[in-house]
């Protein structure tokens, strides 16, 4: 009895991850807490034992994966140690250079193996298969097959804390950051577990500061630390697994068995879903983080508010987008020019799209494109800023596609936020007459398309198109009648309003449900065996606008709402509640931290007792583990 306890609490159950969703998690919180709570004032001492315990956290998570934790932390030590001792340029690079490329191929490896092996036998005509070599290797020193080596599992997180390690590496570089002398200092800082598998990422030159700091959390901070840790556990629990075990996952495990109308609502319920689940978890490690003295970045601003594409990236998975401009974005040239980067970007893609298609033609599009932009830079150089700063945009969006994985899923959901940022930007100077136009000759045009070929796509193109210029088209008559009427001297009192709220309004509801859409492609992407994930993802995604395109049977969504009610209405109360003003939200936060301890103590009770009668049967990992 004694040893099978002590072997849940030691060794590592693939079954039974350590989640912050699980009464584990929270007596493994407790454990180190306490021990934490006597080292506090030691700053080395306390981050060695912080450092310590979320290594254990991760093996818990990941199992010997642990191992590669540990190696990419002793690498980048030594790679930034070489950085800041270089005397010359040039060798200062080479080692950055050497850093950010073995970064790279272990992450490549274990999340891109399957693609690139695709790759090689589409070129060359042979059968790589692929295989696990650290499983071999184990197999080796054990001279037992203990371990699988048919498959290549993702260790959990080695996206987050790649990021990490590339930023500190790069922030060494540029002489914004000192580097790490002592080795439990920067793995605490690698491995900080309240962050360590889902991010936020944590950027160097924000966090290594902190470890050097003495522990300080006053009354209000540690109740807004459990007001986050409540806020985040609701989120997950209430809203992201309930939604997905009662309804997401069914419509996407099979779409075709379900109508339109449903298949529909599926996507803008995963909307929700995918926000409630990753903000859950990063409001949860906002809020262990908060208790041990630490903090860590936002990581979303109600991105639902936001009016506009390049608005949501923003808010949406915020340290994400600030890495992504900092160290690709900017590297590339940015809003300056197109460097010699921009179009190995550009071929690269062209590659991979070629590829994932399997058509020439879709890798002419991306090249075509380059010559464009090459031949635009090069003769009309008055256009040249407007036209590097979006190919640069554009290729971050496609890059941080495939961050997600190497799937054309991914890439068309990386593709897609990318040219909503690019219209927008060429949308938001056109006066109110021209998008009238533009909108009814797009419009039309996809009617005229739709009817003539009777392509589910084009009949979803069609209708959102329609409702686009239903609403620009009320704008219109609506500043027409307003300039006519002052013409003649007339004055009626609805001129006076300017209607911003509805404008805001409307332009939310534009970018949620756009948004909503380039999730189809990234929700059938995930969740997937990588060695066909691509072909499964594709069907996925085509099964579902099949079933949104085609014909409707209104005469059943009434039974459908009724049948579904209780997930609808917590749905509407999702949103309705991200959409309350944050004012109000600082306010309700404030005052749970303002609390006496005894009325705390009451509402956690409450929140928790509520939580539970949401949790289902398995408990549902974090959508972003995968990533």
């Amino acid at each position: 009895m004694l040893l099978n306890f002590l072997k849940d609490i030691f060794v590592f159950n693939s079954d039974f991850p350590l989640l912050f969703t699980q009464f584990y998690f929270w007596a493994f919180f407790a454990i180190v807490f306490a021990g934490f709570s006597l080292l506090k004032s030691k700053i080395l001492l306390r981050n060695a034992f912080l450092a310590f315990f979320s290594f254990f956290f991760y093996y818990k998570t990941s199992g010997l994966f642990v191992l590669i934790l540990f190696f990419d932390t002793l690498w980048n030590m030594f790679t930034a140690n070489n950085i800041a001792k270089s005397t010359s340029e040039k060798s200062r690079k080479i080692y950055l250079v050497a850093g950010i490329v073995v970064n790279l191929l272990v992450l490549s490896y274990f999340k891109y193996s399957y693609f690139i092996a695709d790759v090689v036998n589409n070129i060359f005509g042979i059968q790589i298969k692929v295989f696990d070599i650290f499983a071999a290797i184990g197999n080796s020193f054990t001279a037992s097959g203990r371990f699988d080596i048919s498959n290549i599992l993702l260790p959990v997180g080695i996206s987050f804390y790649t990021f990490q390690n590339i930023s500190y590496i790069m922030d060494v570089f540029r002489r914004k950051l000192e580097p790490v002398k002592n080795f439990f200092n920067y793995a605490f800082y690698v491995s900080f577990f309240p962050a360590l598998v889902a991010g936020p990422i944590v950027r160097a030159n924000e966090f290594i500061p902190q470890i050097y700091k003495k522990f300080f959390l006053s009354r209000r901070q540690f109740g807004i630390a459990v007001f986050w840790i409540l806020n985040g556990l609701a989120k997950k629990i209430i809203l992201s697994d309930y939604l997905a075990v009662n309804f997401v996952d069914r419509v996407f495990d099979n779409p075709t068995m379900y109508t339109g109308f449903e298949n529909l609502m599926g996507l803008f319920l995963y909307s929700l879903q995918v926000y409630a689940d990753f903000s859950g978890y990063t409001d949860i490690a906002i809020g262990v983080a908060m208790l041990f003295g630490f903090y860590l970045p936002q990581n979303f601003n109600s991105p639902y508010k936001a009016t506009n594409a390049s608005q949501f990236w923003k808010r949406w998975h915020i340290s994400l987008s600030r890495w992504l401009q900092d160290y690709l974005y900017i590297p590339l040239g940015g809003n300056r020019n197109a460097s010699f980067g921009t179009y190995a970007v550009i071929v690269c893609i062209a590659a991979v799209a070629t590829i994932l298609s399997g058509s020439l033609v879709v890798g002419g599009v991306f090249i075509a494109i380059a010559a464009a932009v090459w031949l635009i830079i090069r003769f009309r150089p008055q256009k040249r800023k407007t036209t590097t700063t979006n190919l640069n945009m554009l290729n971050t969006m496609l890059l941080g596609g495939l961050w997600h994985g190497a799937s054309w899923n991914f890439m068309i959901w990386g593709g897609l936020n990318g040219v909503g940022m690019l219209i927008y930007k060429f949308w938001k100077d056109k006066s109110i007459k021209i998008r009238t136009i533009i909108l009814c000759v797009i419009t039309s045009a996809f009617a005229i398309l739709y009817y003539t070929y009777k392509f589910p796509i084009l009949k979803i193109a069609f209708v959102w198109t329609a409702i686009l210029f239903g609403g620009t088209f009320i704008r219109f008559i609506y500043n027409f009648a307003k300039i006519w009427l002052s013409s003649k001297n007339y004055r009626l009192p609805i001129f006076n309003y300017q209607f911003k709220g509805l404008a805001t309004a409307w332009a939310v509801f534009q970018t949620f449900v756009f948004i909503t859409f380039t999730r189809l492609f990234f929700r059938s992407g995930s969740n997937l065996d990588p060695a066909d994930a691509n072909l499964a993802a594709w069907n996925t995604a085509r099964n579902m606008v099949k079933q949104i395109g085609g014909t409707w049977d209104f005469t059943i969504i009434d039974d459908i709402i009724w049948g579904y009610r209780g997930i609808f209405l917590l749905f509407a109360a999702g949103m309705i509640i991200h959409w309350l003003p944050d004012r109000f939200k600082r306010r309700y936060r404030i005052c749970f931290a303002s609390l006496p301890l005894w009325a705390m103590m009451a509402v956690i009770i409450i929140v928790i007792f509520v939580i539970y009668q949401f949790i289902s049967a398995d408990l549902q990992a974090f959508i972003y583990f995968q990533f």
